[in-house]
């Protein structure tokens, strides 16, 4: 019996306004729907907002977020989509982020997360993150959220 070959390894790329459908989509697949359409297209537009993404033919399987202010990342969107967590993307992509935020100049980085979402936190926490405050009633939901804080020059 033959077997299968294994997948290719997901391509790392900047998203831009032309992947604007993609986001919207893994977004609403992953998180509920944070941004519209139109959010999408603003968020990709602009250069001080860097995004990337990882992908495997032409499905984007995670993505990444953030905005530059002056020397820090303001990380706003983490999202993988289900099908494919647990296999180190959500790392991948977001290390990846936070070495575009420091080669633009950022030293530090932030970041909310929902204070029930473990796995989140549990990555946050591996890549050097820390909580610094908490935004009550943060989420939609009415869940809490951390505030969290890394160095990205340590």
């Amino acid at each position: 019996m033959l077997t299968p070959s294994p997948l290719p390894a997901p391509t790392l790329i900047q998203l831009t306004p032309e992947h604007a459908g993609a986001c919207l989509e893994l977004d609403r697949a992953a998180l509920g729907g944070i941004w519209s359409l139109a959010q999408w297209q603003r968020e990709l537009e602009e250069q001080a907002r860097p995004c990337l993404g990882l992908c495997q033919g032409l499905d984007l399987l995670a993505m990444a977020c953030g905005w530059l202010v002056v020397d820090e990342l303001h990380i706003t969107l983490v999202a993988v989509a289900r099908e494919h967590r647990r296999r180190g993307l959500g790392r991948r992509i977001l290390e990846e982020l936070m070495q575009t935020g420091f080669r633009r100049g950022a030293t530090r980085a932030t970041l909310e997360v929902a204070a029930r979402n473990g796995p989140g936190k549990g990555l946050y926490e591996a890549l050097g993150f820390r909580t610094a405050g908490i935004r009550h009633g943060y989420y939609r939901n009415g869940e809490d959220a951390l505030i969290q804080w890394v160095n990205l020059n340590r």
